[in-house]
């Protein structure tokens, strides 16, 4: 692996940002973000030079490694660097920053469940923190080990050994899966079987299913199947108190379900280990097609109409004019649909005349040549239908985005995402009213104008999950650590802005340590009380990711969010 010393057996990946060691961009993708970070108000400086290991002095670890986990635990400057942050801005900008105050003594790989139970005692008996690690792509804080004071030490428990598809069932449409496996050898596995999960997170090549899983993340469909939850059939979670095991049926009402819980619990009370999930037959017709608006409210209009229809698209991303300029999608002025069907079972033609119909109705245009050409030929891989047209464009741009980020980091430029979901008739004035209260906030840090662009990324029939991006000179002297010190405070504005105006502090990015303060609004102080009581009786020491959602019970509080990053 390059000379790096690792108890991992992935292929090495950037510790100081995101993509493999021999990843980055090309060089149309470079002169695109060159062209941004040009048309940002304020001064731009030199790039910083990319981090290397031998930049950084760790500390020892604070406490010695037991003899019967010798074999599991690492505590090699690369495995320690690569699991101290996940890959938000703040992250990324402390890495070039050289700033890991707070890297894990110890990373853990365990190879089973014997082996994790042995960690968790250990750290149970020896006060140490556990932060469960997927592919660590968090971008709200979930997975560095900013524990507080309290703690003798913390370590990372990285499930990347959990990586196999256990069993299937053909008949029942499922299958049992371990929660270390990454997207892309997930559907791997399940390809020789004709079946799919169909999940597919923008971090789909870094993150696992298990992190899916504990942060309730979004996948691939627009409607429908839009997050992780609507796929689990069942879980299976170690918390240092035993084995969580819940029973894998179709639907139950016997009470409020357990699964409930372990989902979006973002490790808080143990370490989801497998799970049976819901899967497909892989989709064999498709249709897609990219509409543009002359007028944004009425694109609006019509999402909210294909919404409502009950033809779930599997695709119905609506691009503001700012979204489809920041991206480089069809004319880069006008509000885009991203529209798409697929099926397994039958061909499309039919559900994408309605939803053209509708489409003409709010006054969209298409390419027509285009939508038939998506449609032929029957038995095409249904992948293709996002890769032509502005859906092609903004697609590329959509997964290639992490790569732009870590560009204009380095030259103290703030780039970043927020995300929420609001009810059809609230929308408008949300948006109105987020745009204004984060581009005020950007103003009154930086001192200079940002755009704010918003997409949505999935659309329900009572309302969309609008997704907001913005980009921002640090200072005019740009100097990184004063763009850090900036994201802080807008940050909390963004988390202010989206609980302000109605909405929920995050549709699908968790919560982490960074939304903290937007959830704490968002959700009831006595519900707050009850998660904490049933972390109470899963993590009694309090061990588990101290810092997501709830501190943990008689321990110092004041560990989370933007402001303490």
């Amino acid at each position: 692996m390059n000379g790096i010393a690792t108890l991992s057996a992935k292929p090495a990946r950037r510790f100081w940002g995101w993509g493999y060691l021999d990843d980055g961009l090309s060089a149309a993708e470079l002169g695109h973000v060159q062209g941004l970070l040009r048309r940002l108000p304020g001064g731009l400086g030199l790039p910083v030079p990319e981090p290397r290991e031998d930049d950084f002095t760790l500390a020892p670890p604070r406490v010695a490694a037991p003899d019967s986990l010798r074999a599991v635990l690492s505590c090699s400057r690369y495995d320690r660097l690569t699991h101290a942050y996940g890959k938000g801005f703040a992250d990324v900008a402390r890495m070039w920053l050289r700033q890991v105050p707070q890297a894990p003594d110890w990373v853990a790989f365990p190879r089973d469940e014997a082996q994790v139970i042995d960690v968790l005692d250990w750290a149970s008996r020896h006060n140490v923190a556990v932060v469960p690690f997927g592919g660590g792509t968090s971008v709200v804080g979930g997975v560095e080990p900013a524990v507080g004071s309290s703690y003798a030490a913390t370590v990372s428990l990285d499930m990347e050994c959990f990586s196999r598809v256990l069993e299937i069932d053909r008949a029942s449409r499922s299958a049992r899966i371990q929660a270390g496996v990454l997207g892309p050898d997930l559907e791997a596995q399940l390809r020789p079987h004709g079946l799919t999960l169909r999940h597919y997170p923008q971090s789909f090549q870094f993150s696992t299913l298990g992190g899916w899983i504990a942060t309730r993340a979004g996948g691939h469909y627009a409607t429908q199947y839009t997050h992780i939850d609507d796929f689990v059939q069942s879980t299976r979670m170690i918390s240092p108190a035993g084995l969580v095991q819940t029973r894998r049926l179709p639907g139950s009402g016997a009470g409020p379900a357990p699964d409930r819980l372990v989902i979006g619990s973002e490790g808080m009370l143990g370490v989801i280990t497998e799970a049976w999930v819901r899967l497909q037959d892989r989709p064999r017709f498709r249709a897609a097609a990219s509409v543009r608006f002359a007028d944004y409210r009425a694109a609006v209009a019509c999402a909210r109409a294909l919404s409502q229809s009950g033809l779930q698209p599997s695709n119905c991303r609506l691009l503001d004019a700012a979204e489809v300029a920041f991206a480089g999608v069809g004319d880069r002025k006008s509000p885009t649909l991203v529209l798409a069907f697929e099926s397994a079972d039958h061909p499309l033609q039919a559900w994408m005349s309605r939803a053209l119909e509708l489409v003409a109705d709010h006054g969209g245009r298409f390419d027509a040549e285009e939508v038939q050409r998506s449609m032929a030929p029957v038995a095409v891989d249904a992948e293709a239908a996002h890769r032509q047209g502005s859906a092609g464009q903004w697609r590329d741009a959509f997964l290639r985005m992490p790569y732009w980020r870590d560009e204009t980091t380095r030259h103290a430029a703030i780039l970043d995402t927020f995300e929420s979901a609001i009810t059809w008739s609230g929308f408008e004035a949300f948006y109105d009213g987020v745009r204004e209260d984060v581009g005020e906030a950007i103003r009154r840090v930086t001192g200079h104008a940002a755009v704010v662009s918003c997409r949505f990324t999935h659309v329900y029939p009572d309302g969309p999950a609008p997704y907001f991006s913005f980009a921002a000179a640090g200072s005019t002297s740009a100097d990184l650590a004063s763009a850090l010190a900036m994201w802080r405070d807008i940050k909390l504005a963004c988390n202010a802005a989206v609980v302000g105006h109605g909405g929920t502090c995050t549709h699908h990015h968790a919560v982490g340590r960074d939304h903290r303060s937007g959830y704490e609004v968002e959700v009831p102080a006595l519900m707050r009380a009850a998660l904490a009581g049933a972390k109470q009786v899963l993590d009694p020491h309090g061990v588990m990711n101290p810092g997501v959602l709830v501190d943990p019970c008689r321990r110092p509080v004041g560990i989370t969010g933007a402001t303490a990053r």
